[in-house]
């Protein structure tokens, strides 16, 4: 289980409530620059936050590389920027440049033969064989289920250590998957989209080795901030909605604030 992180003070949470890994996702960097999620991110802005993550979590984290940032030339440029953060992998998606959230319609698909191209760029630079090149494919919602698994398996005759089937809905469909394509296979258990909510012990039995919940926290915390923000302009206080926040204390251990004082036993000399 890989839920996603929005920010690097969500991915010490992560990491502190015991979960398998981190995954950072192009759609909450997306939402939380207020933008949708069509191909506007730079790759300096998505390796600026997989650098900040990076920093704070010893946990494998997952980076969403969309469609690589270009054609194959760029996805080699990408995946080397990605595998210095010391991040665990990265997924790369067969839509077109301006692409779209996979749980939407009318996605437009490159050739099977471009995606081919990318990931061998992508397995070709990569320095750590460790490091995972994982490869998205959007095609089920536009080809069906078999052209997304003739896909797949192209994708991993060209080195793709892993698939991600974006969209599946039916346990008929993951299981076909499973039987089909002998690499690792992620499942994405994004809210409000074409995809069941499966639990960890369904995925399992389907066969599937990662799961991720990409906006989990961003929408955690947007409905948490939203509602009590309403909460304060309607009552013109703050005091109704404390309860509902995260204490001074409690941020302060997250921060690992104590810690500092080895370099200056003057910051933290204070008691909470």
């Amino acid at each position: 289980m890989m839920p996603g992180a929005h920010s690097p003070i969500i991915a010490r949470i992560i990491e502190e409530l015991g979960f398998d890994g981190i995954y950072i996702s192009g759609a909450a960097l997306s939402a939380e620059l207020a933008l949708p999620d069509i191909g506007l991110t730079s790759l300096s802005e998505v390796t600026q936050r997989g650098r900040q993550i990076a920093r704070v979590s010893d946990l494998p984290a997952i980076i969403d590389a969309d469609t690589g940032f270009g054609e194959a030339l760029n996805v080699a440029r990408t995946v080397q920027e990605f595998e210095e953060l010391g991040l665990a992998g990265c997924h790369i998606e067969d839509q077109i440049t301006n692409k779209r959230c996979g749980h939407l319609d009318n996605k437009i698909l490159v050739e099977p033969e471009v995606m081919v191209q990318k990931i061998k760029a992508a397995v070709e630079v990569k320095k750590d064989q460790n490091f995972m090149i994982m490869a998205r494919t959007d095609a089920k919602g536009v080809e069906g289920l078999t052209a997304s698994i003739d896909r797949a398996k192209a994708y991993v005759d060209a080195g793709a250590d892993a698939i991600f089937p974006e969209a599946l809905a039916e346990p008929q469909e993951y299981e076909k998957f499973r039987t089909e394509i002998k690499v690792p296979l992620l499942a994405n258990m994004t809210e409000f989209g074409k995809t069941p909510l499966y639990s960890k012990k369904q995925l399992q039995e389907f066969g599937y080795n990662i799961a991720i919940y990409p906006v989990t926290s961003l929408r955690l915390a947007n409905k948490a901030v939203e509602d009590g923000f309403k909460q304060l302009k309607d009552e013109g206080t703050n005091a109704p909605i404390v309860d509902l926040m995260q204490t001074r204390k409690r941020l302060y251990k997250l921060l690992h604030y104590e810690d500092y004082n080895k370099f200056d036993q003057n910051l933290y000399n204070f008691k909470l």
